[in-house]
Protein backbone atom coordinates (compact mmCIF):
# COMPACT_ATOMS: atom_id res chain seq x y z
CA UNK A 1 0.00 0.00 0.00
CA UNK A 2 1.38 3.30 -0.88
CA UNK A 3 2.02 5.69 1.43
CA UNK A 4 2.36 9.62 1.16
CA UNK A 5 5.28 11.45 2.73
CA UNK A 6 3.59 13.74 4.54
CA UNK A 7 2.26 11.04 6.64
CA UNK A 8 5.29 9.47 7.41
CA UNK A 9 6.49 12.70 8.21
CA UNK A 10 3.69 13.30 10.70
CA UNK A 11 4.33 10.29 12.43
CA UNK A 12 8.57 11.01 12.77
CA UNK A 13 7.67 14.29 14.24
CA UNK A 14 5.20 12.70 16.90
CA UNK A 15 7.61 10.16 17.73
CA UNK A 16 10.05 12.51 18.44
CA UNK A 17 7.90 14.56 20.42
CA UNK A 18 6.95 11.22 22.76
CA UNK A 19 10.60 10.45 22.78
CA UNK A 20 12.22 14.19 23.97
CA UNK A 21 11.42 13.59 27.66
CA UNK A 22 13.22 10.37 27.52
CA UNK A 23 16.14 11.99 25.53
CA UNK A 24 16.28 15.02 27.82
CA UNK A 25 16.64 12.47 30.55
CA UNK A 26 19.82 11.15 29.24
CA UNK A 27 20.99 14.36 28.54
CA UNK A 28 20.97 15.82 31.88
CA UNK A 29 22.16 12.64 33.36
CA UNK A 30 25.00 13.10 31.45
CA UNK A 31 25.93 16.96 32.07
CA UNK A 32 27.99 18.43 34.90
CA UNK A 33 25.40 20.56 37.61
CA UNK A 34 27.05 23.44 36.62
CA UNK A 35 26.12 23.47 33.26
CA UNK A 36 22.34 21.42 33.23
CA UNK A 37 20.62 24.61 34.02
CA UNK A 38 21.87 26.37 30.48
CA UNK A 39 19.59 23.90 29.10
CA UNK A 40 21.79 22.44 25.75
CA UNK A 41 20.49 20.16 24.10
CA UNK A 42 23.83 17.92 24.11
CA UNK A 43 25.89 17.13 26.76
CA UNK A 44 28.89 19.58 26.28
CA UNK A 45 29.73 19.77 29.81
CA UNK A 46 29.66 15.49 29.55
CA UNK A 47 30.68 13.97 33.44
CA UNK A 48 29.62 10.55 34.57
CA UNK A 49 29.81 11.67 38.27
CA UNK A 50 26.27 11.10 38.34
CA UNK A 51 26.44 7.59 37.56
CA UNK A 52 28.86 7.21 40.40
CA UNK A 53 26.66 8.75 42.63
CA UNK A 54 23.98 6.31 41.58
CA UNK A 55 26.27 3.17 41.50
CA UNK A 56 27.35 4.13 45.02
CA UNK A 57 24.08 5.37 46.76
CA UNK A 58 21.02 3.99 44.51
CA UNK A 59 21.88 -0.46 44.92
CA UNK A 60 20.41 -1.14 47.85
CA UNK A 61 16.98 0.61 46.90
CA UNK A 62 17.73 -1.39 43.26
CA UNK A 63 17.68 -4.62 45.15
CA UNK A 64 14.61 -3.54 47.03
CA UNK A 65 12.87 -3.52 43.44
CA UNK A 66 14.09 -6.27 42.01
CA UNK A 67 13.14 -8.56 45.05
CA UNK A 68 9.51 -7.37 44.89
CA UNK A 69 9.25 -7.41 41.40
CA UNK A 70 10.11 -11.00 41.19
CA UNK A 71 7.93 -11.26 44.45
CA UNK A 72 5.09 -9.71 42.68
CA UNK A 73 5.18 -12.02 39.74
CA UNK A 74 5.50 -14.92 41.95
CA UNK A 75 2.66 -14.74 43.86
CA UNK A 76 0.37 -13.39 40.95
CA UNK A 77 0.93 -16.51 39.20
CA UNK A 78 0.66 -18.84 41.83
CA UNK A 79 -2.85 -17.15 42.56
CA UNK A 80 -3.92 -16.20 39.05
CA UNK A 81 -2.61 -19.43 37.01
CA UNK A 82 -4.97 -22.08 38.64
CA UNK A 83 -7.92 -19.21 39.43
CA UNK A 84 -8.23 -18.93 35.77
CA UNK A 85 -8.13 -22.16 34.96
CA UNK A 86 -10.80 -23.14 37.42
CA UNK A 87 -13.61 -19.90 35.83
CA UNK A 88 -12.44 -20.98 32.68
CA UNK A 89 -13.12 -24.72 33.12
CA UNK A 90 -14.46 -26.42 36.33
CA UNK A 91 -17.96 -24.85 36.30
CA UNK A 92 -17.22 -22.80 39.67
CA UNK A 93 -20.51 -21.97 41.20
CA UNK A 94 -20.96 -18.18 40.62
CA UNK A 95 -17.98 -17.43 37.82
CA UNK A 96 -20.15 -14.88 36.08
CA UNK A 97 -20.00 -12.98 39.31
CA UNK A 98 -16.19 -13.56 40.22
CA UNK A 99 -15.69 -11.88 36.74
CA UNK A 100 -17.63 -9.39 36.93
CA UNK A 101 -15.72 -8.89 40.62
CA UNK A 102 -13.00 -8.94 39.19
CA UNK A 103 -13.03 -5.34 36.52
CA UNK A 104 -14.76 -3.76 39.09
CA UNK A 105 -11.46 -4.59 41.40
CA UNK A 106 -9.28 -2.84 38.33
CA UNK A 107 -11.88 0.46 39.22
CA UNK A 108 -11.20 0.86 42.50
CA UNK A 109 -8.07 3.79 42.79
CA UNK A 110 -5.09 2.78 44.34
CA UNK A 111 -4.78 5.18 46.62
CA UNK A 112 -8.55 3.74 48.33
CA UNK A 113 -6.70 0.38 48.43
CA UNK A 114 -2.94 1.95 49.81
CA UNK A 115 -4.75 4.04 52.74
CA UNK A 116 -6.91 0.41 53.36
CA UNK A 117 -3.37 -1.00 53.38
CA UNK A 118 -1.97 0.73 55.67
CA UNK A 119 -4.82 0.62 58.60
CA UNK A 120 -4.11 -3.28 57.83
CA UNK A 121 -0.27 -3.54 57.73
CA UNK A 122 -0.28 -1.09 60.91
CA UNK A 123 -2.27 -3.45 62.68
CA UNK A 124 -0.26 -6.92 62.03
CA UNK A 125 3.54 -5.50 61.58
CA UNK A 126 3.57 -5.41 58.37
CA UNK A 127 4.58 -1.39 57.13
CA UNK A 128 8.01 -0.88 56.28
CA UNK A 129 8.14 -4.46 55.16
CA UNK A 130 8.77 -5.94 51.49
CA UNK A 131 6.03 -8.88 51.85
CA UNK A 132 3.60 -6.12 52.52
CA UNK A 133 4.81 -4.56 49.50
CA UNK A 134 4.34 -7.80 47.48
CA UNK A 135 1.10 -8.45 48.85
CA UNK A 136 -0.35 -4.54 47.74
CA UNK A 137 1.31 -4.93 44.24
CA UNK A 138 0.07 -8.41 43.74
CA UNK A 139 -3.79 -6.72 43.88
CA UNK A 140 -3.20 -5.05 41.05
CA UNK A 141 -1.49 -7.26 39.08
CA UNK A 142 -3.92 -10.38 40.25
CA UNK A 143 -7.22 -9.54 38.35
CA UNK A 144 -5.50 -8.52 35.14
CA UNK A 145 -3.63 -11.97 35.08
CA UNK A 146 -7.03 -13.69 36.06
CA UNK A 147 -9.25 -12.23 33.09
CA UNK A 148 -6.09 -13.13 30.60
CA UNK A 149 -5.55 -16.45 31.66
CA UNK A 150 -9.28 -17.34 31.81
CA UNK A 151 -9.58 -15.90 28.27
CA UNK A 152 -6.87 -18.21 27.27
CA UNK A 153 -7.84 -21.41 28.94
CA UNK A 154 -11.51 -21.32 27.61
CA UNK A 155 -10.00 -21.39 24.49
CA UNK A 156 -8.32 -24.97 25.32
CA UNK A 157 -10.04 -27.91 23.07
CA UNK A 158 -12.32 -29.53 25.40
CA UNK A 159 -10.88 -32.91 23.68
CA UNK A 160 -7.52 -32.54 25.36
CA UNK A 161 -9.44 -32.07 28.93
CA UNK A 162 -11.23 -35.56 28.35
CA UNK A 163 -8.43 -37.32 27.13
CA UNK A 164 -6.81 -36.45 30.28
CA UNK A 165 -9.65 -37.96 31.84
CA UNK A 166 -9.51 -41.32 30.05
CA UNK A 167 -6.18 -41.36 31.91
CA UNK A 168 -7.61 -40.92 35.39
CA UNK A 169 -5.74 -36.92 35.99
CA UNK A 170 -7.73 -35.12 38.50
CA UNK A 171 -8.21 -31.65 37.62
CA UNK A 172 -5.20 -30.15 39.25
CA UNK A 173 -2.73 -32.85 37.43
CA UNK A 174 -4.79 -32.17 34.18
CA UNK A 175 -4.12 -28.00 35.32
CA UNK A 176 -0.24 -28.46 35.96
CA UNK A 177 0.62 -31.49 33.37
CA UNK A 178 -1.39 -30.36 30.22
CA UNK A 179 -2.90 -26.53 30.51
CA UNK A 180 0.18 -24.97 32.45
CA UNK A 181 2.65 -25.85 29.70
CA UNK A 182 -0.04 -24.31 27.27
CA UNK A 183 -0.23 -21.07 29.03
CA UNK A 184 3.24 -20.04 28.30
CA UNK A 185 2.88 -16.87 26.34
CA UNK A 186 0.03 -15.78 28.63
CA UNK A 187 2.10 -16.48 31.46
CA UNK A 188 5.10 -14.75 30.17
CA UNK A 189 2.66 -11.79 29.46
CA UNK A 190 1.36 -11.95 33.32
CA UNK A 191 4.85 -11.75 34.62
CA UNK A 192 5.49 -8.75 32.01
CA UNK A 193 2.95 -6.86 33.41
CA UNK A 194 2.97 -7.86 37.24
CA UNK A 195 7.23 -7.07 37.25
CA UNK A 196 6.64 -3.35 35.29
CA UNK A 197 4.00 -2.28 37.59
CA UNK A 198 5.93 -3.38 40.55
CA UNK A 199 9.26 -1.90 39.66
CA UNK A 200 7.41 1.55 38.63
CA UNK A 201 5.06 1.82 42.16
CA UNK A 202 5.52 4.97 43.84
CA UNK A 203 1.85 5.05 45.50
CA UNK A 204 2.14 2.23 47.81
CA UNK A 205 6.08 2.11 48.29
CA UNK A 206 5.42 6.28 49.60
CA UNK A 207 2.42 4.70 51.36
CA UNK A 208 3.57 1.56 52.96
CA UNK A 209 7.31 1.69 52.98
CA UNK A 210 8.03 5.21 53.59
CA UNK A 211 10.38 4.31 56.62
CA UNK A 212 11.73 1.11 54.80
CA UNK A 213 15.59 2.46 54.91
CA UNK A 214 17.77 0.29 52.79
CA UNK A 215 14.31 -1.80 51.98
CA UNK A 216 12.73 0.97 49.94
CA UNK A 217 12.23 0.23 45.95
CA UNK A 218 14.10 2.76 43.57
CA UNK A 219 10.83 5.29 43.16
CA UNK A 220 11.62 6.29 46.95
CA UNK A 221 15.36 6.33 46.88
CA UNK A 222 15.38 9.07 43.84
CA UNK A 223 13.80 10.89 47.03
CA UNK A 224 17.43 11.34 48.46
CA UNK A 225 18.29 13.93 45.84
CA UNK A 226 15.00 16.06 46.35
CA UNK A 227 15.94 18.34 49.42
CA UNK A 228 14.03 21.69 50.74
CA UNK A 229 16.22 24.20 48.88
CA UNK A 230 17.75 22.19 45.74
CA UNK A 231 17.35 19.38 43.45
CA UNK A 232 20.44 17.14 42.65
CA UNK A 233 18.55 16.18 38.88
CA UNK A 234 22.14 14.96 37.60
CA UNK A 235 21.86 12.15 39.47
CA UNK A 236 18.19 12.01 39.82
CA UNK A 237 18.09 11.75 35.89
CA UNK A 238 21.22 9.15 36.27
CA UNK A 239 19.04 7.05 38.90
CA UNK A 240 15.67 7.24 36.23
CA UNK A 241 18.12 6.16 33.41
CA UNK A 242 19.57 2.89 35.36
CA UNK A 243 15.77 2.03 37.01
CA UNK A 244 14.16 2.49 33.15
CA UNK A 245 17.26 -0.13 32.13
CA UNK A 246 15.60 -3.49 33.41
CA UNK A 247 12.21 -2.83 32.28
CA UNK A 248 13.42 -2.25 28.26
CA UNK A 249 15.56 -4.93 28.44
CA UNK A 250 12.31 -7.20 29.37
CA UNK A 251 9.81 -5.31 27.06
CA UNK A 252 12.07 -6.42 23.97
CA UNK A 253 12.71 -9.48 25.20
CA UNK A 254 9.15 -11.04 25.96
CA UNK A 255 8.11 -8.79 22.99
CA UNK A 256 6.31 -11.42 20.63
CA UNK A 257 5.17 -13.42 23.63
CA UNK A 258 3.21 -10.50 24.76
CA UNK A 259 1.54 -10.15 21.74
CA UNK A 260 0.52 -13.61 21.37
CA UNK A 261 -0.28 -13.44 25.36
CA UNK A 262 -2.94 -10.11 25.05
CA UNK A 263 -4.30 -11.22 22.04
CA UNK A 264 -4.86 -15.00 23.57
CA UNK A 265 -8.63 -16.40 23.60
CA UNK A 266 -9.54 -13.12 21.28
CA UNK A 267 -10.35 -15.22 18.42
CA UNK A 268 -12.14 -18.58 18.93
CA UNK A 269 -13.32 -21.44 16.46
Amino acid sequence: MHRSWWKTAIGVVLTAIMLFPIYWMINVSFTRRESIRKGQLLPFDFTTAHYQAVFHDQFPYLATSLIVGLGTVLLTLIIAAPAGFALAKLSVPGGRFLGFVLIVAQMIPAVVMALGFYAIYNRIGLLNSIPGLIIADSTIAVPFAVMLFTAFMRGIPREMMEAAKLDRASSWRTFVSVVLPMSRNVSITVSLFAFLWAWSDFLFASTLDREGGNLRPITMGIYDYIGAQNQEWGPMMATAVVASIPTVLLLILAQKYVAAGVTAGAVKD
